[in-house]
């Protein structure tokens, strides 16, 4: 593992939001097209979940966002930022908020 200098770290925007629509990619076994709102600002996020999480049990959640990544395009589609998730034995597990918060909020 390499190490990353605290400056460097604190160069992200880690925000919380919350996922406000969530639907599948055609043509795309993996990925679902994510409306996040970011408190104020909602964002396009392509994520590729699909095959451990349904649209449905995405909307409403919130999640840990990396607002400030330059935005690049998956299957055509413009993705705005990336939401952070822990991999355990394969599978995808959301980083969410202990508690309910309002979306936008800065993670630090």
């Amino acid at each position: 593992m390499s190490l990353v200098k605290f400056e460097e770290f604190q160069k992200l925007d880690l925000r919380i939001g919350k996922i406000v629509a969530a639907e599948r990619v055609q043509r795309a076994r993996k990925l679902l097209l994510l409306k996040v709102d970011l408190g104020g600002e909602v964002r396009t996020l392509v994520a590729g979940l699909a095959e451990h999480y349904s649209p449905e049990q995405l909307v409403g959640k919130e999640v840990v966002v990396v607002a400030n990544l330059e935005p690049r395009v998956i299957m055509g589609l413009r993705s705005e930022g990336m939401l952070l998730a822990a991999v355990a034995d394969g599978r995808p597990v959301l980083i969410v908020p202990e508690s309910e918060v309002p979306p936008g909020t800065k993670v630090s």
